[in-house]
């Protein structure tokens, strides 16, 4: 169980989830031909996991300080594993995560594609090691780096099949991918100015700069708010004109009850949200939204189907 911890498991879970649904809730079922077969796509969801569990480890590792005063009873590193056996597998997970992209990289006859691995990997060591640190710009690498788990896949499962025929096609799909992949970046950025703001002490106590920090909890949960706002306003123009107007009313009910709503309930409660506690909670009902937003690509595409 210690070592689940160590990778964070439940949002690898979450991770694997959301390709998974876009797989098989989504590009299966649009009668086309994708480059990966299914198991060669399950290794594109287990090369990023790994790639993202090594983020974690490398993470937990370079975080010991921090973590010991912001959450005493959940640090790993030091305690249950040591730091020597935290770098073995940090180097495991990420050795087998970009070999496994090297391989679907040649699959598709792409072999260069394989150094998106190599440069996720990366990045990913350079954010634990000193981008974290950063005000803003450790908050936008991390919401980056979930919203291209998600363009990843028109990249090695839609690229490698366009041709004269389908690009129209093809180029609609990438399109609503990408789309998702903002929807993603946007949640998970205000996710993790929540998180630093719940872990404001220990950072501080660190000398980081983040924007809890700078601005104090108050101005940053008037940001968060505006934020939480400019997100609703958005997702609402995009429900009226893509699913209202193409009269995909199960999608739209959907939306409304499952994302819009629980996203309008997260950014009245951050005016007021003051306490740690608080700060966990409404970090956990983000990511709920993420997960349920995610899902509804396979809604919207049984609701088309429904309609025809």
């Amino acid at each position: 169980m210690k070592y689940l911890k160590l990778i964070r498991y439940q949002n690898l879970l979450l991770l694997a989830s959301m390709q998974l649904i876009f797989r098989y809730g989504f590009l299966k079922l649009q009668n086309i031909a994708l480059a990966l077969n299914d198991w060669q796509y399950g290794l594109l969801v287990l090369s990023t996991v790994l790639i993202a569990a090594a983020g974690y480890v490398i993470n937990n590792i370079f975080d010991q300080d921090t973590d010991l005063e912001n959450k005493p009873d959940g640090v790993i590193i030091g305690k249950s594993v040591t730091e020597s056996a935290a770098y073995t597998i940090y180097a495991a997970l990420n050795i087998s995560g970009v070999a496994i992209g090297f391989y679907l990289s040649n699959v598709i006859l792409k072999p260069s594609f394989a150094a998106v691995f190599i440069l996720i990997a990366a990045t990913l060591y350079i954010y634990a090691t000193s981008l974290k640190q950063m005000m803003v710009l450790g908050n936008v690498i991390v919401a980056l780096l979930l919203s291209f788990s998600v363009v990843i896949i028109g990249v090695f499962d839609l690229y490698p099949v366009i041709n004269a025929e389908n690009q129209l096609l093809m180029a609609n799909l990438f399109s609503i991918l990408l789309d998702y992949a903002l929807f993603a970046f946007i949640i998970n950025f205000i996710r993790e100015i929540v998180k630093d703001m719940e872990d404001i002490k220990g950072d501080t106590s660190q000398g980081m700069d983040t924007l809890a920090i700078v601005l104090g909890i108050a101005k940053t949960t008037k940001v968060v708010f505006a934020l939480g706002l400019m997100a609703i306003v958005m997702l609402f123009v995009y429900t009226k004109s893509y699913f209202l107007a193409n009269k995909l009313f199960i999608a739209t009910l959907y939306t409304i009850l499952f994302v819009l709503a629980p996203l309008l309930f997260f950014t009245i409660k951050i005016w007021t949200a003051k306490s740690k506690e608080d700060f966990h909670n409404l970090s956990t009902l983000l990511k709920w939204i993420l997960l349920f937003g995610i899902l509804s690509i396979a809604i919207i595409t049984l609701n088309i189907k429904y309609n025809a």
